[in-house]
């Protein structure tokens, strides 16, 4: 008889083994593997044997093909062509990130830091689509309460639809408690019942709400105001006629959005075959469990078992899946890499606790272009989509210090304008430092060295720290050239000209190489108002209203980019040559030079025209 065995599974890579290690052999990280228990199974007898194959008989089988007929195969051919329509989710940004909208019958997987808004966004997303579909929302960390608590507070942010229509701030609340009245005429007595949807009682609450008696001394002393009561009871005993609900912008048909607060994968694998909804959210898959398999929920057993279940169901009932996955202390979903095989795309939502602004970034999408990123800003009301990008990443033009500079990062087919900021200072110790916020930190310490190497910056006892406006995270080789322009600026104490942006790659050789998507780049610039454009020689926009300038040597664009004795490019800032009084923001550089110790002056070449 068969006996349970045990086996030990990398959290990171999925790898499986027979024994414990300290470091997992296939990914070499430490303590990732954790103890899972196989239960006992009988071998299936109905599996088929490879001995019985025609291929591995004697002779290689039968070697005529002609008579080959297909089983379950099918050609391309044979399959029926079927326009796909995609429905929008209520946000250009996130219509942008999917590759035009939402397909239905995909897998979706988005991940972030905890907080960062993951169910924000899809609970907005699934309130705009539930006024035309059926949504089903799966709360596996927390209770339906606390889910319409949360909706109620976004309830004013969605554009689209709501998932309950609010009560009009103008409407008084009506008590849903009745009032009756009692009038004593002699030895009859007559019980009138107000409604909650009667019109206001002209005699005040009062008069109405307490028991008129026939010894009342207002009633027998004021018969006027009795004459006035028996029209209101008149008028009380004909039905009242409806209340007519201000008008609204909002649908009346009630949304159809569907909540479960459920974490047994098999209960939701039933809701979701009965109420086969267009769209579901499950939030988390962490919390989901299998309750055939005895590892607890999370691990990787339990994550790729119930992820591969809901891609059947999804799939077979064309289901559109978003499903919400936690993140690892280094930052990447956690759960087994298969995770990210088994979903159509990935999703991944960042920003800055201490910004307001979020990035929904594409990782991997069967339906569109990777690296896509929608931008997003946290408000009062939940996330909020922001139009123009490139006026978050971008600062003031009329507001510019020295060491900064702007590029045009390209984020899938989005451009982005950004503003990098760079300072250099003087070492305090004696290794000096690389910081850098927004720009890979390899990516600096390469330009450094082709500055120092092949322009002859001596920046190898400055500190030097670089940063992007906004936190934007700028990875591609087309922001080096910005950074070379930032950092020598900064060294100089010089203003680089606010309406320029500057575009290449940087080699080792000191030479500026072209980039991708230069045109796109170009016009974005041009759409915020900006003049020139420093870009690498060999590549011919076409024109666009911008003075392009185009430059073979980090030298060459040194020269354009920072106004100097040597550069001329600025008709209307004067040169130091020309005027004793020095430019905005610029210091004089034999100063700011003699600040180094005396072994510094050998490194520093006054012949250069720019240093």
């Amino acid at each position: 008889m068969p006996k349970q065995r045990t086996q030990y599974i990398c959290d990171e890579c999925g790898a499986e083994f027979p024994q414990w290690f300290g470091k997992c052999p296939a990914c070499d990280t430490y303590g990732s593997l954790t103890e899972q228990v196989i239960p006992a199974t009988s071998s299936n007898p109905s599996r088929p044997s490879l001995s019985g194959n025609s291929w591995m008989r004697e002779g290689g089988g039968d070697q005529n093909k002609s008579e080959g007929q297909p089983r379950s195969s099918f050609k391309l051919s044979q399959i029926a062509e079927q326009s796909i329509a995609r429905c929008s989710s209520g946000y250009g940004e996130m219509d942008r990130v999917l590759g035009g909208g939402i397909v239905p019958g995909s897998l979706v997987l988005i991940g972030g830091e905890p907080g960062i808004g993951k169910s924000t966004l899809l609970l907005q997303v699934a309130s705009n689509l539930a006024l035309d579909h059926r949504i089903l929302y799966v709360s596996g960390e927390e209770s339906g309460l606390q889910v319409k608590l949360r909706a109620q507070r976004l309830i004013s942010g969605v554009d689209n639809g709501v998932l309950e229509e609010e009560t009009p701030s103008e409407l008084p609340e009506i008590a849903d408690e009745t009032v009756e009245i009692e009038e004593f005429n002699g030895n009859e007595e007559e019980r009138f019942t107000l409604s909650p949807a009667l019109p206001e009682n002209p005699f005040g609450p009062d008069l109405v709400t307490q028991p008129l008696r026939e010894n009342d001394n207002q009633l027998t002393h004021q018969p006027e105001e009795m004459e006035q009561l028996e029209e209101t009871q008149a008028t009380l005993e004909t039905p009242p006629e409806p209340v007519k609900q201000p008008a609204t912008t909002q649908s009346n048909e009630e949304p159809r959005f569907y909540l479960l607060p459920e974490t047994d994968l098999e209960e939701i694998l039933r809701e979701l075959e009965s109420l086969k909804p267009y769209l579901a959210v499950i939030d988390s898959i962490q919390t989901i469990y299998f309750p055939s398999l005895t590892s607890a929920p999370g691990s990787v057993a339990q994550v790729r078992e119930c992820t591969s279940a809901l891609m059947q169901v999804a799939k077979r009932e064309n289901i559109t899946l978003f499903i919400v996955g936690h993140v690892t202390k280094e930052g990447g979903i956690a759960g087994p890499r298969v995770l990210e095989h088994l979903v159509d795309t990935v999703l991944f939502f960042e920003g800055d606790r201490f910004a307001s602004h979020r990035l929904l970034r594409s990782m991997k999408n069967r339906f569109g272009a990777t690296h896509e990123i929608g931008v997003f800003e946290m408000v009062a009301n939940g996330l909020k989509e922001v139009a123009n990008p490139s006026e978050l990443f971008l600062g003031s033009r009329d507001d510019f210090s020295s060491g900064s500079s702007t590029i045009v990062a390209c984020e899938g087919t989005r451009p982005i304008v950004v503003e990098l900021q760079a300072l250099v200072s003087p070492a305090s110790f004696g290794s000096p430092r690389r910081a850098t916020t927004g720009i890979d930190s390899n990516r600096l310490v390469q330009i450094l060295a082709v500055l120092e190497k092949r322009v002859g910056v001596p920046l190898s006892k400055l500190d030097t720290y670089v940063s992007s406006v906004g936190g934007l995270n700028v990875s591609e080789p087309a922001a080096d050239l910005g950074v070379a322009i930032a950092v020598v600026a900064s060294f100089r104490d010089r203003i680089v000209d606010p309406h320029t942006v500057i575009i290449g790659e940087v080699g080792l050789g000191g030479q500026v190489r072209p980039v991708s998507q230069l045109e796109l780049r170009l016009r974005e610039a041009a759409k915020l108002g900006f003049k020139r454009a420093i870009v690498p020689h060999g590549q011919n926009p076409p024109d666009l209203g911008l003075e392009v300038i185009s430059v073979s040597k980090v030298l060459d664009a040194i020269i354009e980019a920072i106004p100097g004795p040597a550069n001329q490019a600025f008709a209307e800032t004067p040169s130091s040559e020309e005027s004793n009084t020095p430019l905005p923001g610029e210091t004089n550089v034999d100063n700011f030079v003699n600040e180094f110790d005396d072994e510094f002056d050998d490194d520093f070449d006054s012949e250069n025209p720019v240093f």
